[in-house]
């Protein structure tokens, strides 16, 4: 299986100084939240300012849902995002994100966010929306370099409630699933105390987090991050 992107990724930062102290306390990804109605959204220039904060060995990924690949590219460019992660609903309707679209954000590694289905009347496969629109991509020229397990949103949620809820995915359930053949990171409740425990029982390559770290809605705790990736890259083990 392929490498993945990051190991700890600490998402919605929203200013220059919290870029840093994520890259300081650890994490090698950054997320940067571009979804209308997040409390967690920035415009491009304090973007720009907190990507050019960033050592060059920490990635900062855009986080979008629903957005036009053109937009999408001209924000990357402004900023200088070096990865994309589509947050967006896996089918169609309002804030969605089409398989297709890995391929129109060209050489631009895309990180796939996906939900863990609601348990049926019987155990059936609870990625199977994941896996249609993975084969989709595929079959359209090109798949995301890796996806992200978050927690669930409501049907009707809209674009900017559907990540850093702070609800936590089935860590055990997601371990159950048949594995989907890319790295798979999981988020959704993720904070210094549990995240351990997350990555042993659903078995996954990378975490991350965004409320689990904060004092407020994008403003992060330096401490509370440095507790995180601190251990998160003990239960990862030495190849994080």
């Amino acid at each position: 299986m392929a490498t993945p992107l990051f190991h700890v990724k600490i998402c919605g930062i929203t200013t220059a100084a919290d870029a840093r102290l994520a890259a300081e306390a650890g994490a090698d990804a950054v997320g940067f939240n571009f979804v209308p109605g997040s409390p967690r959204q920035l415009d491009r220039d304090t973007a720009s300012e907190a990507v050019a904060a960033l050592p060059p060995d920490v990635l900062p990924v855009g986080v979008f849902a629903g957005m036009d690949a053109d937009e999408i590219l001209t924000i990357a460019r402004h900023v200088g995002l070096r990865a994309i992660q589509l947050h967006g609903r896996l089918e169609k309707g309002p804030a969605a994100d089409p398989p297709e679209r890995c391929g129109q954000l060209r050489d631009l590694p895309v990180i796939r966010a996906v939900r863990l289905a609601e348990p049926g009347p019987s155990d059936g496969d609870r990625l199977a929306a994941a896996r249609r629109w993975l084969a989709a991509a595929a079959a359209a020229g090109r798949s995301p370099a890796m996806v992200l397990v978050d927690a669930g949103a409501p049907p009707a949620a809209p674009a900017g409630l559907l990540g850093g809820t702070g609800r936590l995915v089935d860590w055990g359930a997601l371990a159950a699933q048949a594995p989907l053949g890319l790295p798979l990171a999981l988020a959704g409740g993720l904070n210094p105390e549990n995240v351990a425990a997350a990555i042993r029982a659903a078995g996954v390559a990378a975490v991350d987090t965004a409320s689990g770290v904060e004092e407020a809605p994008g403003r992060k705790n330096p401490a509370l991050m440095k507790a995180f990736a601190d251990a998160a890259r003990a239960a990862l083990g030495p190849s994080s």
